[in-house]
C-alpha cells in the first residue's frame, strides 16, 4: 500500500492543527508497517506441518510403503529403517517447504488469525501510546490515532482525562471512517477523517481552554 506524499503528510498535520484548535485534547498519528513480525506463527504453521506428515502416514500406510517401494524397485518389503528415515525426511522437506513459504510476508499474516493480528495491533498502539502520548500533556488529554497497515488495522487509544469522560464506542464512527478510505488506498483521507471525527468529539467533551498550549507534534509520525 503507497505510502503517503509529502503533501498529503502535510494535510494531515494541517488537519490535527485544525481538530485541536476547538478542544484541549491533543491528537497523536502514526502509521506503521506492521504491528508485529508473527514469526512465532511461522513457527508454529512449520511445526504442524511437520507433524502432518506421521499422521499422514499412519492414516494411509500403503503410501510410505508404496513410496519406499518405488525406490527400491520392488524388492522386498519396507523394513522399519526404511520407513522411518522416509518419515524424518518427509517431515524435513515439508516443515522447510512451510518455513520458507511463511518468510514472505502477505503469506504470513494471510496464515495469521484475525483474533491474534487485531491483539498484537493494539498491543503495539498501546505501547506506541505510552511513549509518545501517555501522561505528556497537563492534563492529561493525549489520543493516538494508529494505523497499522500490514494488518488493515487501526486503533485509537486515549490518555486518562480523555477515556475518563469519553466512552471507548464514541470513536467507532472514526474508525469506520478512517478504515472506508484506507480500504480505497487513500492512507491520508482516511487519517484526516479520523482526524476530523476525533476533533469533534474531544470538542464536545474537552473544550478548548484559554491557556491551553500545544504539547505533542502535529505532524504524522511513519514508522
Amino acid at each position: 500500500m503507497r505510502r503517503p506524499t509529502l503533501e498529503e503528510r502535510q494535510r494531515v498535520s494541517d488537519a490535527v492543527h485544525a481538530a485541536e484548535g476547538g478542544t484541549s485534547g491533543e491528537i497523536v498519528t502514526i502509521i506503521a508497517d506492521r504491528s508485529d513480525a508473527y514469526e512465532d506463527i511461522a513457527l508454529i504453521y512449520t511445526g504442524l506441518a511437520a507433524l502432518f506428515v506421521p499422521i499422514l502416514f499412519a492414516a494411509w500406510p500403503a503410501l510410505p510403503l508404496g513410496i519406499v517401494g518405488w525406490f527400491t524397485g520392488g524388492w522386498g518389503e519396507a523394513q522399519v529403517r526404511e520407513l522411518m528415515v522416509l518419515t524424518f525426511l518427509a517431515m524435513a522437506l515439508v516443515s522447510a517447504g512451510k518455513f520458507a513459504g511463511l518468510q514472505i510476508e502477505p503469506v504470513r499474516l494471510f496464515f495469521t488469525p484475525r483474533a491474534v493480528r487485531r491483539r498484537r495491533v493494539r498491543r503495539r498502539a498501546i505501547e506506541l501510546f505510552k511513549v509518545g502520548a501517555e501522561a505528556r500533556t497537563t492534563g492529561r488529554t493525549g489520543i493516538l490515532i494508529y494505523l497499522s497497515l500490514g494488518e488493515h488495522m487501526a486503533e485509537i487509544v486515549a490518555d486518562e482525562a480523555i477515556h475518563a469522560k469519553v466512552p471507548e464506542t464514541e470513536w467507532g464512527d472514526a474508525m469506520i471512517a478512517m478504515t472506508a478510505q484506507v480500504r480505497e488506498g487513500r492512507i491520508a483521507d482516511g487519517m484526516i477523517a479520523a482526524v476530523t471525527r476525533v476533533g469533534a468529539i474531544l470538542s464536545a467533551h474537552l473544550p478548548r481552554a484559554a491557556d491551553d498550549a500545544n504539547e505533542l507534534p502535529d505532524r504524522l509520525i511513519e514508522l
